[in-house]
C-alpha cells in the first residue's frame, strides 16, 4: 500500500478547511451579489498606494526578491519601534509559526501548549512536525486561561501560544498579564504571542507585547499584513523575536518565500496612513454597532478587541448561517473551532454591516 510510505502523523491528518468563496456561494445559491464577512478581511479592500506599488513592480517579476526582505524588515522596524535585526518576514505569519516549530521543537520529545477553541494552525503544525500538542480548557466566558497555560507547561514545553486579541472570541489579554506568564514559564519555553488583530485593540499599548521582546529573552510576537493592512491575498507576515532566535530562524528558512509583489505592497502600505486610519475608523464604528445591535436581536455577544464579533443566536447557529447564505451574506459558523452554537462575523463597510444586521433580523424575527 502506498500509504505505508507516509508518516503515521499524516494518515489521520485533518487539513485546514477554509470557508466557501464568494464565487462558490454565488453559483450555489444563484445570487448576483454576496457580502463576505467570514474571514476577517479588511473592509476597505487594498490600499491605493499598495496597488500602485504592485503595478510599478510588475515588470520586475522575473527577478528573485532580495532574500530576507531587508528593506521591508527595516521599514517594519521603523514603523513599530523595534530593531530590524529582531524581525523575520514570512509568507504570512503561518510561515513564521512553521519555522519556529522546525527550529525549536524536537519531534517525539517536546510539547507545545495552547488552549481549546483557538486558531487551528498551532495544532496543525504541531501534528505535521510530530510534536505533542497540549490544549488546556478556557476560563469562564471563554476567557484566555493564562494561569492554566502556566500549569500545563513542563520541562519539555518548547512553546506556549496565546492569540490576543483572540480568534474567534475577540477577547484580549493585557500586556502585564502576559509579562507575568512569560516570567513563570519553565526555563527554555518560549511564549509566542500572536497579535494578528492587535491593530484593532484599544488602547494597543495596554495589550501589545512588541516593546517587551527586546527586554525578555523568551517572547516572540507574530504580526500580519492580512488584516488592518489589507494584504491577505499576498501572504505577508512577520515575527519579532530575541536576536539569538531570529538568527537561527533566518538560517533555517527557505530562500525567497516573501515574493517581490508582497514586499513592495508591504512597504507601500506602511506609508499609507490614510488607508490605515480609515480602516480603524470603519472597524471601530462597525464593531460598536454590532455589539449594540446583536443583543437587541436576542443574541448573546462577547466583547471584542478585534475586527470581528462572536455571538450566539437564539436559534441553531448552523441554520442561521444557512439562512444568511441564502440572503447572500457569508459569516463563519464556529463548528470548526469546537463552538457549534456560535457564529463569528467580521466588520464590513457600513452598508455591508447594516445588510448583515437586516438579514439577521429577518431570520430571527421574521
Amino acid at each position: 500500500m502506498s500509504s505505508q510510505r507516509v508518516r503515521p502523523e499524516i494518515l489521520d491528518f485533518t487539513p485546514y478547511v477554509p470557508g466557501l468563496s464568494v464565487e462558490e456561494i454565488k453559483a450555489k445559491y444563484g445570487l448576483p451579489n454576496v457580502i463576505k464577512l467570514a474571514s476577517n478581511e479588511n473592509p476597505l479592500g487594498v490600499s491605493p498606494l499598495a496597488q500602485e506599488a504592485m503595478v510599478r513592480a510588475a515588470g520586475q517579476a522575473f527577478r528573485y526578491p532580495q532574500n530576507h526582505s531587508p528593506r521591508l524588515t527595516a521599514a517594519i522596524g521603523k514603523a513599530m519601534g523595534v530593531p530590524a535585526g529582531l524581525i523575520v518576514a514570512g509568507n504570512g505569519s503561518d510561515e513564521i509559526i512553521d519555522l519556529l516549530f522546525r527550529v525549536l521543537a524536537r519531534p517525539g520529545k517536546d510539547n507545545v501548549v495552547c488552549y481549546e477553541h483557538c486558531f487551528s494552525m498551532y495544532g496543525l503544525t504541531s501534528r505535521l512536525c510530530g510534536v505533542e500538542y497540549r490544549e488546556v480548557p478556557r476560563g469562564e466566558g471563554y476567557r484566555l486561561p493564562l494561569e492554566f497555560l502556566a500549569e500545563a507547561a513542563n520541562e519539555n514545553t518548547v512553546m506556549v501560544f496565546v492569540t490576543t486579541p483572540d480568534n474567534p472570541t475577540g477577547l484580549a489579554a493585557r500586556a502585564e498579564e502576559l509579562m507575568v506568564l512569560s516570567g513563570v514559564l519553565p526555563k527554555g519555553a518560549i511564549l509566542v504571542v500572536d497579535e494578528a488583530y492587535m491593530d484593532f485593540s484599544w488602547p494597543p499599548e495596554e495589550y501589545s507585547m512588541l516593546s517587551a521582546v527586546q527586554e525578555l529573552d523568551n517572547v516572540v510576537v507574530l504580526r500580519t499584513f492580512s488584516k488592518a493592512y489589507g494584504l491577505a491575498g499576498l501572504r505577508l507576515g512577520y515575527g519579532v523575536m530575541p536576536q539569538w532566535l531570529a538568527d537561527h530562524v533566518r538560517r533555517a528558512r527557505p530562500p525567497f518565500t516573501v515574493n517581490l509583489m508582497a514586499e513592495e505592497a508591504g512597504l507601500a502600505v506602511l506609508e499609507d496612513d490614510n488607508f490605515y486610519s480609515a480602516t480603524l475608523e470603519v472597524v471601530f464604528k462597525g464593531r460598536e454597532r454590532l455589539l449594540k445591535r446583536l443583543p437587541e436581536l436576542g443574541c448573546e455577544v462577547w466583547s471584542s478587541q478585534a475586527n470581528f464579533v462572536m455571538f450566539r443566536p437564539p436559534y441553531p447557529a448552523d441554520q442561521v448561517c444557512e439562512e444568511l447564505l441564502r440572503r447572500g451574506v457569508i459569516v463563519r459558523h464556529l463548528k470548526s473551532f469546537g463552538l457549534p452554537d456560535n457564529i463569528r462575523v467580521n466588520v464590513g463597510t457600513g452598508p455591508e454591516t447594516e445588510a448583515f444586521l437586516k438579514a439577521l433580523e429577518e431570520i430571527l424575527h421574521g
